[in-house]
């Protein structure tokens, strides 16, 4: 089997350009292929103007993630010295700033480990191992609790965050990239291997995040598995470099590297994590939030109660009218800004199940509402989500009508079926876990 092969010829007629990264997106979600090569060499060109990181010598690749391993453990040194000494959070405002963080990045964290599906079907080639042990251990190795997309999922369960914000296009790029590499590995080997490798390098806004999550009382378990996981000693920041080692063609090794240094600066197209959290706008957001649900509330109170003259339903018949009512709310007391929400009237009446407006704003909504009112006060202690339910990971009647299935197919489809439910859409899915674990065992690849 040729390990590269040439990149493929743009046309661009082929690509729509009225479709955007979402669309594209959830079409690939779908396994909806058509065009998503030629879309690959476009956003591939993209990236070829972005600077090149890489060191010239491929051999110097191992030292030199070790030092930017070292380089990162600096600066969060440093970093916790600051903290220690009395500086603010350098990320995270306050809940309301965690919570828009964990759902602008969401399309890219459900696909979590998606550019590497396309190496599953090699599996019995042994220079493919490592990535597909790296594949699988994004998987959990089908365990639902180690699965990294039901990790993530179960984080936005629990800070009640179950329905997707309306999203800029832009915060789909980064997904449909790593659906899009996943799908088209043959033609895209050397740039599947350079994205891995720029992926797996541990990034100083993890480390920092995680520990300003717990700081704020929310889970942190995803982002200090990905501290743990890729670490450069022996994880997945290791494994990549050596993958790209066993990788190596015995011709056209120059082109080869061209072609995995722009495949790494892939990583670099789109904003990423440090820019979504910079945008942040704690007042901008509350408005936009408000004004989504003005038109749903704007019939639905009654005329008794008046605010600077106008009625509720008068306030919110008219469009951009929130950040006046919000003044107006302030100016009549039922929004006392500075102190704990709960003295605030108006947070009395959406807050709790005997509260007027009880379920009419979304958990997000809320803390939105709720930093905003409180501004530097701050509760004692920093409200922790509920206890983890434990999550089991077998489903003995999923298990056995996926035997049943495989025993019912030819022995040289068994596998390529199993590979099928590991897709970036569905390998979370409990049937998706049962093929994940069953493929492990049938390949060997079980750890």
């Amino acid at each position: 089997m040729t390990v590269m092969t040439a990149a493929p010829v743009l046309d661009p007629h082929v690509i729509d350009s009225r479709a955007g990264h979402a669309a594209r997106y959830h079409a690939l979600l779908q396994g909806e292929l058509s065009d998503s090569a030629a879309w690959l060499g476009e956003q591939l060109q993209q990236a070829e103007a972005l600077p090149d990181e890489l060191p010239a010598n491929p051999v110097e690749l191992g030292q030199w993630t070790a030092e930017r391993a070292a380089a990162v453990a600096g600066q969060y040194a440093q970093y916790l010295a600051e903290r220690k000494a009395g500086a603010a959070r350098r990320y995270f405002s306050n809940r309301a700033h965690v919570l828009y963080f964990l759902q602008h990045v969401a399309p890219t964290k459900a696909v979590d480990g998606a550019w590497l599906f396309g190496m599953l079907r090699h599996w019995a080639d042994p220079r493919y191992h490592g990535l597909i042990r790296i594949y699988l251990e994004e998987l959990g190795d089908g365990d639902p609790a180690c699965n990294h997309v039901l990790i993530y999922r179960r984080l936005l369960s629990e800070l009640g965050c179950h329905e997707q914000l309306p999203l800029g296009d832009d915060r789909y790029l980064q997904g449909a990239l790593q659906l899009a590499l996943g799908f088209n590995t043959e033609a895209f080997l050397p740039e599947v291997i350079g994205y891995n490798l720029g992926y797996e390098q541990l990034p100083l806004h993890l480390l920092i995040s995680a520990y300003e999550l717990d700081e704020l009382g929310i889970d942190p378990q995803y982002f200090r598995l990905h501290v743990t996981i890729d670490n450069a000693s022996s994880g997945h920041a290791c494994k990549a470099v050596q993958a790209l080692m066993q990788l190596w063609p015995a011709q056209g090794a120059s082109e080869f590297y061209r072609r995995v240094a722009r495949g790494y600066r892939l990583n670099d197209l789109g904003p990423g994590s440090a820019t979504i959290i910079a945008e942040f706008d704690l007042e901008a957001e509350l408005l936009v939030a408000f004004e989504r649900k003005r038109s749903f509330g704007q019939h639905m109170h009654s005329d008794y109660c008046r605010i600077e003259g106008r009625t509720v339903n008068q306030w919110l018949a008219e469009p951009g009218s929130i950040a006046g009512f919000l003044a107006a709310l302030q100016e009549k007391g039922w929004i006392k800004r500075g102190q704990d929400p709960a003295d605030s009237r108006f947070w009395q009446l959406i807050d709790g199940p005997a509260a007027a407006m009880f379920g009419v704003f979304s958990p997000y909504e809320k803390q939105l509402l709720h930093d905003w009112i409180a501004l530097s006060w701050q509760p004692r202690r920093p409200r922790h989500g509920p206890a983890k339910a434990e999550v089991s990971m077998h489903d003995e009647a999923l298990v056995s009508a996926l035997e049943r299935e495989l025993h019912d197919l030819p022995p040289q489809a068994r596998i390529a079926y199993l590979i099928s439910e590991m897709a970036g859409a569905r390998h979370a899915l409990p049937q998706g876990l049962a093929a994940t674990r069953k493929y492990a065992q049938m390949t060997g690849l079980n750890q």
